[in-house]
């Protein structure tokens, strides 16, 4: 379950759009693409090795706070926590827009097309709230659903790949260099998700063994997964039509295989979305549960009900969701889903960071092997929070500003007597 939690909380949206995106830049994509997929391993085994270390609740909280403290403890799990609910209004509005290319009708206008976000949203979150496992088995369909018809897609998808498809190797005419931290930029949200095992630790059989074994395995299959299915889409595709395609991965299916094989992507893509939602959406209630057990999020996100679920922390996570997809819903779909990666994007690279310097603090007399792969991800963590903008940045710092007056209230109501 854990792996098909991993699996489908990368395997989202960004794998079906993506092509596009990076159609600019030709073959010379696969570098970014190379150092996207590497540096994401390699956070991956950073996480894996924590989650030994650390069998606490919370993923990056928990070991921001085992290695820094209260402080940077917070930041990290308000800064996840963030990036979770803003994740899941993109992944809702993904979704929207995949079921509109297989049923028009859904999303013909802005309302229509919030309304299926908003549906898609809360339904996922009543599967949270029936329980974990209940969520463990919807990721299990979900994710072989998905999984299988887009290696199948990828493999097949080889056979019709066009070498001219790549030539000029850098399309852009811009430096490598540029090419290659753009294309890494545009496809870190592929690969987000891959920290999702360590999150609900609490709840795992086993965690010390399961969640390290998860994460590399589940980031691995997915990983490999979405860069061959992204690329093979590249080379199928002429680059003019790749880039005006609001769903190359149908497109591509269609030309080759006929209306019905884009019909089918558009299915895929629709329960990959919905897949993915299930999975951010039980994390959004996993996230604050830990902090507030510690008293440094309020009271109310560590209630549980019958089932052992942290009902305010869902509850409250799907409103916010929701008010941003509602207080954006005049916008365009790739405008609004722009809009929610930017911020998710912002709210996540923070925490990785947190992560790869606590693992530092916490376990400096490792191998040597580990450390050079701990300082990769360090680089690579490093680079992506640059790369990533001014306005990303600006934005990550307003969020985390956001949550500063809870802390000081909740250090407050700790040091108060009784």
């Amino acid at each position: 379950m854990l792996i098909a939690l991993v699996i489908g909380n990368i395997i989202g949206s960004g794998v079906f759009v993506l092509p596009a995106a990076l159609a600019p830049y030709g073959a010379a994509s696969l570098l970014g693409w190379g150092i996207s997929l590497g540096g994401a391993l390699m956070l991956a085994l950073v996480y894996a090795w924590l989650a030994q270390i650390v069998p606490n609740y919370g993923g990056a909280y928990a070991y921001a706070r085992r290695a820094f403290g209260d402080g940077v403890g917070f930041v990290a799990a308000w800064s996840y926590w963030v990036c979770v609910w803003c994740a899941n209004a993109a992944i809702a509005v993904a979704f929207a827009g995949s079921l509109g290319s297989v049923w028009p009708a859904a999303t013909a206008t802005p309302l229509r097309s919030a309304l299926c976000s908003l549906a898609a949203l809360w339904v996922c979150t009543f599967i949270s709230l029936s329980g974990v496992r209940e969520v463990g088995y919807t990721a299990i369909v979900t994710t072989l659903l998905k999984l299988v018809p887009l290696i199948v897609f990828g493999l097949l998808g080889l056979g019709w790949v066009h070498a001219s498809a790549f030539h000029p190797f850098n399309a852009s005419g811009l430096p490598l260099v540029h090419v290659t931290s753009s294309v890494a930029a545009l496809t870190l949200w592929a690969f987000l998700g891959m920290e999702t095992a360590t999150v609900p630790t609490g709840v795992v059989r086993d965690p010390q063994r399961t969640v390290p074994r998860a994460t590399v395995i589940g980031m691995t299959i997915a990983g490999v997964a979405t860069m061959l299915a992204c690329t093979v889409v590249v080379g199928m595709l002429p680059a003019d039509v790749l880039h005006a395609s609001a769903a190359p991965m149908a497109e591509a299916a269609r030309r080759v295989w006929g209306d019905w094989a884009g019909i089918a992507i558009g299915v895929v893509a629709t329960i990959s979305c919905f897949g993915a939602l299930n999975g951010w959406v039980l994390l959004q209630a996993q996230t604050t549960l830990a902090p507030a057990l510690d008293g440094l999020f309020p009271k109310p996100f560590a209630r549980l009900d019958k089932r052992g679920t942290p009902w305010f922390g869902l509850l409250l996570s799907s409103v916010l969701a929701s008010t941003l997809i509602v207080s954006n819903y005049s916008r365009t779909l790739v405008a609004l889903f722009t809009f929610t990666i930017l911020l998710s994007i912002a709210a996540t690279l923070l925490p990785y960071l947190i992560t790869v310097l606590a693992w530092w603090r916490i376990d400096h007399a490792s191998s040597r092997w580990r450390k050079g792969v701990a300082l990769g991800a360090l680089a690579f963590s490093v680079w992506a929070l640059i790369g990533t903008g001014a306005e990303t940045l600006m934005w990550g710092a307003v969020l985390v500003l956001a949550g500063l007056p809870i802390y000081m209230w909740q250090r407050r109501t700790i040091k108060q007597p009784g």
